[in-house]
């Protein structure tokens, strides 16, 4: 039997790791771009977020400034949409990009979009079952069993589910948030097309984690079958 790190499984998820890695180099890039335009309206992203919303009938939920580059987030159970500092302040195309899809994800709070409730009930299962995944991989692989292995496969598995019931959650913010953003007079119509852009970006770092978690749920199914 072969240690861990010479196993020919390995070589299933590096076209994920590779992807995974462009996807982040473009979303950084993208987002460094589009960070020194500013827009004509002067709108921060904290405001722009604020003015989606309340178009929206949102009044609230509060907008914080969170320590972090591209920190980002939308707590449902919270209320709370969390801005980076340079994207709370900051008055760029990708600063506005960046809240307006927050502010996306609260409308689909209030609209109780499906996916949305879904993938909020699935996050603190996948969650703790991320905490038991290295305990059990070094058993697993380590000892030779095959049980623990299949424990593996399945919180393998959940991660995969959670990472696909995301997309449709963050494509759907990110239409959204391109919608208010033209609607509310937010960004022109050519600073639509950065904004645009950033999202596309951001959105690809989704795909690639869904990719990587479907390869890991196939890797170790073939570890699993083999120590059998």
């Amino acid at each position: 039997m072969y240690p861990i790190y010479m196993d020919w499984t390995i070589l299933l998820i590096i076209p994920g790791i590779i992807v995974a890695a462009w996807a982040q180099s473009k979303v950084t890039r993208t987002y460094a771009a589009f960070s020194k335009i500013p827009t004509r309206k002067g709108l921060t992203g904290s405001e722009s977020a604020r003015r989606i919303m309340q178009s929206g009938g949102i009044y609230d939920v509060q907008i914080k400034s969170t320590q972090g580059m591209l920190t980002d987030n939308y707590n449902p159970r919270k209320r709370e949409l969390n801005l980076s500092a340079q994207n709370y302040s900051g008055t760029s195309i990708a600063a506005v990009a960046v809240a307006a899809h927050e502010a996306g994800h609260a409308l689909q709070h209030r609209e109780n979009y499906a996916p949305l409730f879904l993938r909020s009930l699935l996050a603190p299962v996948v969650s703790a079952a991320s905490w038991l995944l290295w305990p059990l991989l070094i058993l697993g692989l380590m000892a030779g069993f095959a049980q623990t292995l299949d424990i593996v496969v399945y919180i393998f598995l959940g991660i995969f589910v959670f990472q696909l019931v995301t997309l449709p959650v963050e494509y759907n913010a990110s239409r959204r948030a391109l919608t208010a953003l033209t609607m509310d007079g937010v960004l022109t119509e050519d600073e639509i097309y950065g904004a645009k852009k950033m999202l596309d970006a951001a959105a690809l770092t989704y795909v690639a984690a869904t990719l990587v978690a479907l390869l890991n749920v196939l890797r170790f199914m073939a570890l699993s079958q083999r120590r059998r």
